[in-house]
């Protein structure tokens, strides 16, 4: 009947349960590499970038939850621009998270084939990217079958994930107490880089690290899902950053504190396995090969989230026209937006051709950074009687962001500007096209 009320999901979470949730969509590529590429440009230092980073994504994650308990819609900030904003942020929003989450993937892919590689002692770069892009090629086939994502399956994940970086921790603390001092000091050394300034190495390395928190997301929008959705989501998501960051500060203390900053990342950058190359080091048999099969788990994890993620927003993009209109039809059974996946894995796959993973996580902070940034300013926009926080959140939250998205290497924002540009020439054209039809 018209009028009745659609059915709701059940509320059935509480804290603990929302926080699993949000540690099952954190925690991934961006502990298992991208602290060694941040140890890489802060050294010891690293460990305040990971700090930072927890902090500007709190901010992040309680306005993105103000938004989604406001608007409660999939598509994130690409559908909170167009209510809150205009049409031109928020595609803007929408082609960032792509080119953001595509980088992601690929560093992801670059990734489980550095662990994997490592794990049989092969050191070869050209095999390093035809075994990420075979990655990506296996998971788009098995997304374009219908194959979801299922819980159990996340839960696993995250379960070996947890229990491989808990291994890492106290294998680690052995080779700590005789190594530590002399790797983690001085603390504002820069590896690598002894010509950079030690407070721009922080923030360039804080831009990179907060990449590594993204996924909060799926905590605001369990508004249906939750106990008492205004207390409970606030309290997980700051719980959620304060969990993860401790545990990424205690890996990024045993990381540099084995073996080093310089050695991290090389390691990072030439072989994508960091954490592996830092097990070595340790005493108990076996752990880089502990090390490596929770990597490789929890990559193709992200990997096959991620592909899914993305084929969905191209999707509504497509239905909009925001993109070209085959990306928003379905397969003849209706199960898979079969184009809209083609096109991320193609992505993806092109991304992956870079092989570097500093290269591709660096796009992926600049762009998450920007698409973040809108977030914080859709939320400025949530009217007096919507807003669950402070207006200084959503300012804290839009100035951290772009503050830090123009600490990455020049070329990079600079891409990412003109990414920015074309994506939008590409919307006035579209939208040109489709009001003359």
């Amino acid at each position: 009947m018209s009028g009745q009320t659609p059915p709701q999901l059940q509320r059935e979470l509480g804290v603990f349960g929302a926080i699993m949730m949000g540690l099952g969509s954190i925690i991934g590529t961006g502990v298992f590499v991208s602290i060694g590429i941040a140890a890489g440009i802060a050294g010891p230092a690293v460990i305040l970038a990971v700090a930072i980073g927890a902090i500007v994504a709190i901010f992040n994650g309680l306005n993105s939850a103000q938004l989604a308990a406001n608007h409660a819609v999939s598509g994130g900030t690409y559908e909170y621009g167009y209510q809150f904003l205009n049409p031109w942020l928020g595609f803007t929003a929408g082609w960032m998270f792509l080119v953001a989450k595509s980088a992601s993937a690929a560093t992801a892919a670059l990734g489980f084939a550095g662990y994997l590689l490592n794990a049989f002692g092969v050191s070869n770069k050209n095999l390093l990217v035809a075994i990420a892009l075979i990655a990506v090629a296996v998971i788009t086939v098995i997304i374009l079958t219908g194959i979801r994502r299922s819980n159990t399956a996340n839960i696993v994940i995250v379960f070996i994930t947890l229990l491989t970086l808990s291994f890492f921790i106290i294998a680690g603390l052995p080779v700590l107490t005789t190594q530590g001092l002399t790797n983690l000091t001085p603390f504002f050394a820069t590896a690598n880089q002894e010509s950079v300034n030690p407070i721009t190495a922080v923030f360039h390395a804080t831009a990179l690290m907060f990449v590594a928190y993204t996924g909060y997301g799926r905590i605001a929008t369990l508004g249906e899902e939750v106990r008492e959705p205004r207390k409970t989501i606030p309290k997980a998501i700051i719980l959620t950053m304060i969990v993860t960051m401790l545990l990424y500060i205690a890996v990024a203390i045993i990381s540099v504190g084995s073996v080093g900053a310089d050695t991290l990342s090389q390691a990072a950058t030439s072989k994508a396995a960091p954490l592996e190359v830092a097990a070595r080091s340790f005493t108990i048999p076996g752990s880089p090969q502990i090390i490596a099969i929770g990597a490789i788990t929890a990559m193709l994890g992200v990997l096959l989230n991620l592909i899914l993620g993305l084929s969905r927003v191209v999707l509504a993009m497509g239905r909009r026209g925001d993109l070209p209109r085959v990306f928003g039809g379905l397969n003849e059974t209706g199960t898979t937006p079969f184009w809209a996946v083609i096109v991320v894995g193609i992505a993806i796959a092109f991304l992956v051709l870079i092989g570097n993973v500093k290269t591709t996580w660096s796009f992926s902070a600049f762009s998450v950074l920007i698409y973040y940034a809108i977030t914080n300013l859709a939320s400025l926009a949530i009217p007096a009687e919507g807003r669950l926080y402070p207006k200084a959140i959503a300012w804290l939250g839009l100035l951290a962001c772009l503050f830090l998205a123009f600490w990455v290497e020049q070329q990079i924002w600079l891409t990412g500007l003109g990414l920015i540009i074309a994506g939008l020439i590409w919307h006035k054209i579209a939208q040109t096209v489709k009001n003359h039809i």
